[in-house]
């Protein structure tokens, strides 16, 4: 039995999948590694998967489809996952193999013994290139430090902190019976596949440990600036489709709510920074256009969230009103690592 599935969503990947892949592979058997080629036409990605499904047949998996985008590359590692736990790596990043063995021990506890978890984070490192003092998202304030715990006894969650998909490890079948799809052809799509879930979490559990490092530097990633200015529409699709999946104002229990409206707020504010950066009417109009649609769809949350600190920022033109965007910026900087 595997513990720990992990996707590898790979496009045009050829020139780094590899040290993503070297890294997961120190798990050794307790890992499943899917390498999923999201239609590459430009360079060895299949073929480099197909290899190490030759090198490593009890470990890896490769798998080709269609271009269907991040997020299909997501679902199809999904239904080729047999562990217990699954976890999403983006073929630029890698995985601390020190702490990846520690994750495995404690997924191993949970497997054969007596308690179960349906997620376990880490922190994670944002690698950026050419940056000697890296960052980390640490949650040691928000959650409790190596024990089992729910969300009642979550504390406090900081300005910018949030979990990403980097963080987290879920529970495969809560995933699977939760019926978690992301949509094809759609950029940040992460987002949903960390929030969606939510409501399903019932036990949790913390280490403090850097396990995940999430590269940022190349000049065609999807969290440069300007390239996600270029994709406003992908990010405002995206807060939809958050927005419609539940009425988070009924959502139990109160910390988990309170949760989930602060990741509803921090992607309302992005899509309006960016629009706002853009120095586009067009763009702005598309964030009046995503206020409304938030109004129509649940007037109270829209409330609740332009009156909220960032809220006021992104629909204030006054002094003020611009130095809580500037706050925005930086907020939203920090939530997406931009370039």
């Amino acid at each position: 039995m595997k513990l720990l599935s992990v996707a590898v969503p790979c496009y045009n990947s050829a020139a780094y999948m590899r040290r993503c892949i070297d890294s997961i592979l120190t798990g050794g058997d307790r890992v499943e590694i899917i390498i999923v080629d999201d239609g590459s036409t430009k360079d060895e990605t299949l073929e480099i998967a197909r290899e190490y499904e030759r090198r490593y047949p009890t470990i890896c998996k490769a798998v080709h489809q269609e271009n269907g985008g991040h997020g299909e590359a997501v679902n199809t590692g999904l239904k080729n996952s047999s562990g217990v736990y699954f976890k999403v790596v983006d073929s630029d990043d890698r995985l601390d193999e020190n702490v990846l063995g520690h994750v495995l021990d404690k997924l191993e506890e949970f497997v054969y013994g007596p308690e179960k978890v349906d997620m376990l984070c880490c922190n994670f490192v944002y690698d950026k290139q050419g940056v000697e003092r890296k960052k980390v998202m640490s949650y040691k304030t928000a959650f409790p430090i190596d024990e089992v715990f729910e969300w009642k006894d979550v504390k406090f969650f900081m300005l910018g902190q949030y979990l990403l998909m980097h963080s987290v490890i879920y529970r495969t079948e809560l995933l699977k019976s939760c019926g978690l799809e992301l949509p094809k052809h759609t950029f940040y799509v992460d987002n949903i596949y960390v929030y969606y879930p939510l409501p399903y979490v019932k036990k949790m559990y913390y280490m403090n440990e850097n396990l995940y490092r999430y590269f940022i530097g190349r000049e065609d990633q999807s969290v440069n600036e300007s390239i996600m200015i270029g994709r406003i529409d992908q990010q405002i699709r995206v807060t939809k489709i958050m927005i419609d999946s539940y009425d988070v104002l009924k959502i139990q229990p109160r910390k988990l709510r309170k949760y989930m409206m602060s990741y509803l707020n921090i992607m309302m504010t992005v899509s309006s920074i960016l629009a706002i950066r853009s120095g586009s009417e067009e763009n702005m109009e598309k964030k009046r256009e995503l206020w409304n649609y938030l109004k129509e769809k649940n007037f109270r949350l829209w409330l609740s969230l332009r009156s909220s600190f960032l809220g006021q920022g992104m629909n204030m033109h006054t002094k003020f009103g611009n130095k809580l965007t500037e706050l925005g910026y930086t907020v939203s900087r920090k939530f997406y690592g931009f370039n």
